[in-house]
């Protein structure tokens, strides 16, 4: 694959997303998808092993194309997500709607039992992502691969796909969604307003599964479970147990190191990347703080949306614009595996 050739600043394009009138507030647009029936969708488990010893839960969408030469969608979850999230079932619906087999891997930690090494994840660690690519590469030598992260998962893969080590893997073509590409900013901004109601949440599930570990003593950590289970911050959870379960100094340095904004310039593999203006987990500016970008990158943003909202009404039915739009670019790329474009959003 030829190496990635970055521009400054190029056109940023206006996402065909319109909200309803009345669901144009962010925090409705990020709450609402939680408060609705999440699509059915079936799928089977398979515990994959990792080099390290280590294993994480692959959910694959059921029934699967029967051809093993059907392209693969891979998805990324979010921060404590899950083949429970409504974003996840959205989807991996869309893409078996176009005849991809699809899967989502869970994190370390994030599948139905607690791994078994005394580590967890975290937004820039790449190498799991990796080692489950070259796999798929040997099951599937023939299959068309593709990418999607969502919010944590989304920033993974945009560091994955700036990797000199992706040219290996052959991937074709990766969407990141509401990926957090400065994460001290993040941090900074969900400590902020109504966003703190997030902040809580995220942090208490991150809590529950390391404080029980704690006390069981699987963890190579100073810090106490007493501690842990009264930080109020992320950021502070992120300097007593991120950061050095992973081999970081502290947050500083782990935010420095895994956010995505500053390798932009160096993705290696056509990529889509959605944001809304008004996600409640980023300052407002935070596509404007990364100026230098690959040519193989192409940005939409919508004025609304949320965090991994994007919630539109269709007919008499709220619907996730995100499946549709992220199905028309499959579509895209089923049709056009020899070289995946982009379709023409509106213009800004």
């Amino acid at each position: 694959m030829t190496s990635p050739v970055p521009s400054p600043a190029p056109a940023i394009a206006l996402a065909s997303f319109r909200p309803a009138r009345w669901l144009a507030n962010p925090h409705l647009q990020t709450l609402t998808p939680r408060l609705l029936r999440p699509r059915t969708l079936g799928w089977r488990s398979e515990w994959f092993d990792l080099p390290d010893g280590d294993e994480v839960e692959l959910s694959w969408v059921t029934p699967e194309p029967p051809s093993p030469t059907a392209p693969l969608f891979v998805l990324f979850h979010g921060l404590e997500g899950s083949i429970a999230s409504p974003y996840a079932r959205d989807l991996l619906g869309a893409a078996k709607d176009m005849g991809y087999r699809a899967l989502l891997m869970h994190f370390r930690g994030c599948g139905a039992r607690p791994n078994r090494r005394p580590r967890a994840y975290h937004s820039g660690d790449t190498g799991d992502a990796r080692v489950l690519f070259e796999a798929l590469l040997e099951r599937y030598p023939e299959a068309p691969r593709f990418a999607c992260g969502v919010s944590l998962g989304g920033n993974m893969l945009l560091k994955l796909v700036a990797e000199p080590e992706v040219d290996a893997l052959g991937l074709s073509g990766a969407i990141a969604i509401s990926a957090p590409l400065d994460l001290a900013a993040c941090a900074e901004r969900l400590g902020q307003g109504f966003s703190r109601v997030y902040e809580r949440h995220l942090l208490g599930s991150l809590k529950r599964k390391v404080v029980e570990r704690l006390k069981c003593g699987e963890l190579p950590l100073t810090v106490d479970a007493r501690t842990v289970s009264r930080l109020k911050r992320l950021r502070d959870y992120d300097d007593v147990v991120t950061a050095p379960l992973h081999g970081f100094k502290d947050a500083a340095d782990y935010y420095a190191k895994a956010s995505s904004g500053p390798v932009l310039g160096n993705i290696r593999v056509p990529t889509l990347l959605l944001h809304a203006a008004d996600d409640p987990f980023m300052p407002a500016d935070i596509i404007d703080r990364f100026p230098e970008r690959s040519s193989l990158l192409h940005m939409e943003v919508a004025r609304n949306g949320g965090h991994v909202g994007f919630m539109e009404r269709r007919g008499s039915r709220l619907e996730p614009w995100l499946g549709r739009r992220v199905g028309d670019q499959l579509k895209t790329w089923r049709d056009e595996l020899g070289g995946p474009a982009f379709p023409q959003p509106e213009s800004p």
